[in-house]
């Protein structure tokens, strides 16, 4: 098995290991409460997405079977923060950002994700280009399915649709929600095709229900590596004897001890560009997870750590200076795969002799060899990192990571005292744009 490695020695954070273990030593009850949340399998749980790499995928597979068609070309995902980025993160990861312009391999995942005119007329393009509507598939993301960015998206791309196709589109459309919410209603009406998505697992944690799992499998992605991968970092964890065998409850303990120190920015710096949509995956975790007013006793904190997410080697020529030279403010977290399949540049080339050193190497060497020049930069800088190391990218290292990063959230949010599990304050704004919108429509 293949396994991500995570470095996390003093010369690197700056945090000695007896320090550590001291600090995470008093988080070993709350790794009990989650051993309990698995072994009685409490669904009840604010913690019961750690369930999700042990569920049945019956039914998500048997909605695959049925919806996938020998010539299905795009998989439209409709929906906003956690009902995307998951499956966009490991989607990405997998095929690149490029995936569009790869004209001879389908299906394709499609991501409506924002409210965007540019992207609805570019996405009202590829859909005309579709003859049958057995090329085309939408899945309708929403948990509470009421989220006015998803539904509005939804209604502008599927009344074309019905208008070409008639009412035997419906068949070509999935809604996952919660059970009993009004799209779920509402789709039980319209006789749509529904998944569920466990109540206590919040979209920020939902990668691994229906939500990350359908359109992934429809995509042709190994659903089951992927949660394989999610099992084993998150049996090995929590059962690990020694506190610093624990690499998630490890890292949010160096968090927050630099978070302490006033480095209160996380930055997030991948040498692979396909793993940024990872990177953003994760902001919102921290974020949503994090960014707290009150604590749990209602006291008021404004706690927090930001989280950033930087590309090796493109950020090198645009923010480095301001990593070396600027506030004492991030403690950064370097993420990399080597590539194994990688081009060369020529020993003779039309360029030979502008660089030295680089005739014959191959692209990933290169870029090994600047990421060993960065960490070493960052130890002469005296800038605190943890380094995890994936041993390629694959459904099974993705689904560690993405567990390993779900988990340390959990702990983080026990070092802050806060609820990592709710979101209070994105209603303010959602509550203000209900007003503007039902102003606008009342005047007109």
């Amino acid at each position: 098995m293949k396994d991500l490695r995570i470095e996390h020695q003093e010369e690197l954070t700056g945090i000695s290991e007896a320090v550590v273990r001291e600090r995470g030593s008093k988080l070993q009850a709350y790794t009990g409460q989650l051993q309990d949340v698995i072994q009685k399998s409490d669904w009840q749980s604010d913690e019961a997405s750690l369930l999700l790499p042990d569920t049945d995928t019956t039914l998500v597979q048997a909605m695959v079977a049925k919806k996938k068609t020998p010539n299905l070309k795009y998989i439209v995902v409709i929906g906003i923060g956690g009902s995307n980025l998951g499956a966009y993160a490991v989607y990405q990861a997998l095929y690149g950002s490029e995936d569009a312009f790869v004209v001879d391999r389908f299906p394709k995942l499609v991501f409506a994700d924002t409210v965007s005119t540019t992207l609805l007329h570019r996405l009202a393009e590829i859909l005309q280009q579709v003859q049958l509507p057995e090329e085309i598939l939408i899945v309708l993301i929403s948990k509470s399915g009421t989220t006015t960015e998803t539904v509005s998206n939804a209604d502008i791309l599927f009344e074309p649709l019905l208008v070409r196709f008639g009412a035997t589109f419906i068949e070509r459309i999935v809604v996952i929600t919660d059970e009993g919410s009004k799209l779920h209603t509402l789709s039980q009406e319209k006789h749509i095709d529904t998944l569920f998505v466990p109540a206590k697992v919040g979209g920020r944690f939902s990668v691994f229900s229906p939500i990350g799992l359908f359109p992934l499998g429809m995509a042709g992605v190994d659903i089951k590596a992927l949660l394989s991968g999610a099992k084993a970092v998150r049996d090995a964890f929590l059962a690990a004897e020694d506190v610093l065998e624990n690499k998630s409850l490890v890292s949010a303990v160096l968090q927050k001890l630099w978070q302490e120190k006033g480095y209160t920015i996380h930055n997030s710096f991948f040498f692979n560009p396909e793993l940024e949509m990872v990177g953003k995956w994760y902001r919102q975790l921290t974020g949503e997870s994090l960014g707290k007013s009150h604590d749990r006793q209602g006291s008021l904190v404004n706690a927090g750590i930001t989280p950033m997410v930087s590309i090796g080697s493109t950020d090198l020529h645009s923010m480095v200076q301001l990593y070396f030279g600027g506030p004492r403010d991030k403690f950064t977290s370097f993420v990399f795969a080597p590539n194994a399949e990688s081009p060369r540049v020529s020993s003779n080339g039309l360029l030979s002799g502008l660089v030295m050193g680089i005739e014959g190497k191959s692209a990933d060497d290169i870029l090994q060899a600047i990421y060993e020049a960065v960490k070493i930069s960052y130890r002469q800088h005296e800038l605190p990192y943890m380094e995890v190391s994936l041993p390629e990218i694959s459904a099974f290292t993705l689904g560690q990571y993405l567990q390993f990063r779900m988990l340390e959230m959990m702990y983080l949010a026990q070092l802050f005292n806060v609820n990592a599990f709710d979101q209070p304050n994105v209603e303010d704004y959602k509550s203000e744009m209900r007003k503007a919108l039902n102003s606008s429509k009342a005047s007109e």
